[in-house]
């Protein structure tokens, strides 16, 4: 994959249980030479779970990318302006960004990173994590599958018995997600089974 020279924004919400699995995404893509940069979401920011500390999120953030973490509306704001990415990724990113994206709510650093990234009609790579995208999240999804500049990471039901309405991208298809994106392109298939 070339990832060399590439400019991301690696923006993170607060699906807090597929963190672990995103910084090895993360890491993956500064191996191959991506140039990364970490961008949170207010949750990520200050939120403390049985999953990790917010502290321990955003040291191994920094660690991996040598990059101090965007996580402010101000900070988040230039991107655009300044055409500071090929591709911003929102990974992973919860049922209330992708709502909040779909319906154009901008109040956190990882929502104006993608709009302010947008408005150079530059691409955004969603990799959806949400325990109710077959539920209300259904239409947003929709919505932004085909909204223009946005493309999605191949997902599926991770847990149909159990939680019957969540649906998690594939998290080890951002990579060639990203690199297809930049070249306009949605992977397909876009709906895959978790096995």
């Amino acid at each position: 994959m070339k990832f060399d020279g590439l400019k991301i924004g690696f923006a993170v919400t607060g699906s807090h249980c597929t963190l672990s699995e995103i910084i090895k995404v993360m890491r993956q893509l500064v191996d191959a030479g991506a140039d990364v940069t970490p961008i949170i979401s207010y949750s990520v920011e200050s939120m403390d779970t049985r999953f990790g500390k917010a502290e321990e999120w955003k040291h191994q953030l920094q660690e991996i990318t040598q990059k101090e973490p965007i996580h402010s509306i101000p900070d988040a704001e230039p991107i655009g302006p300044n055409k500071m990415f090929d591709c911003v990724v929102i990974a992973p990113c919860t049922g209330n960004t992708l709502a909040k994206l779909a319906n154009g709510i901008i109040d956190t650093p990882v929502l104006m990173a993608a709009k302010s990234h947008l408005r150079n009609l530059r691409p955004v790579v969603l990799a959806i994590s949400t325990n109710d995208g077959l539920g209300l999240n259904a239409r947003n999804i929709g919505t932004l599958l085909i909204t223009k500049n946005i493309y999605l990471v191949p997902f599926g039901q991770d847990n149909p018995k159990v939680k019957a309405n969540s649906l998690v991208a594939h998290m080890e298809k951002v990579p060639e997600t990203i690199l297809m994106a930049c070249e306009g392109k949605q992977i397909q298939p876009v709906l895959l089974d978790y096995r």
